[in-house]
């Protein structure tokens, strides 16, 4: 098997649900059957949708590539970033490394397109996942149509991700709610959590199956990569 990098700490407790998770789809009956992981947790990372907005994106940049070649370093062998945001500075930040970064978006369409079989899919994530449209493009060049919230539900994804989750609150799942019956008026067969914090409420709420958690298709990603079996 070959050696995991991980960019974490956008949030913290994503991050150690990946890590928990990959623990958990990992086939193995001894430890030496789980895979050698390199997990940077870099909470003090500048936030990614403020450097999207702002245009101010440096200090973001330059945290990405030294923890990008530590990894590198360490022989890691594939990096995958608990962070869907960040993924809009993908071509840049892969150019600071000869490892390939796994790309979440583009994993997490190819799922709902190839596994589900969908063909209206609703992009649930921060307000810099879905102004810039790393979603909507992989959208596009996967040939389905996409969907983002009005900006009354826009306003309830971004306060369930900063206000509660990383807050360390419990997820009002009254706007989660609110989110998910308009994807389905909307006509959406498959809702993307294209953040990892909505992966945590996932995690700790029963939500409904249209949703695919972009989260879950980089863990199997990051183990089948790696040479292990997913279960």
């Amino acid at each position: 098997m070959e050696k995991l990098g991980v960019i974490g700490g956008m949030g913290p407790e994503a991050s150690s649900y990946f890590y928990s998770e990959v623990i958990r789809h990992t086939k193995a009956e001894r430890d030496q059957d789980h895979l050698d992981l390199v997990l940077i947790s870099q909470a003090s990372m500048p936030d990614r949708t403020e450097a999207i907005s702002t245009g101010d994106d440096a200090k973001l940049l330059e945290s990405m590539r030294v923890d990008l070649q530590a990894l590198e370093a360490f022989g890691c062998a594939h990096i995958a970033i608990t962070c869907n945001t960040s993924h809009y500075f993908y071509d840049k930040i892969q150019a600071f490394t000869k490892v390939p970064i796994i790309h979440m978006p583009r994993e997490a369409v190819r799922e709902a397109v190839e596994g589900r079989g969908a063909k209206r899919v609703g992009i649930m994530g921060t307000d810099g996942t879905v102004r810039t449209g790393i979603y909507s493009h992989e959208c596009e060049v996967a040939g389905v149509e996409w969907v983002v919230p009005s900006p009354e539900r826009q306003t309830d994804v971004m306060s369930i991700i900063y206000d509660d989750v990383k807050a360390g609150r419990p997820a009002d799942m009254h706007k989660f709610d609110r989110v998910m019956r308009e994807f389905i008026r909307l006509d959406c067969d498959a809702v993307i959590l294209a953040c990892t914090e909505l992966s945590v409420v996932k995690r700790d709420h029963e939500v409904p199956d249209l949703c695919i958690d972009a989260m879950d298709t980089l863990i199997r990603e990051s183990i089948i990569r790696s040479g292990a079996t997913y279960v």
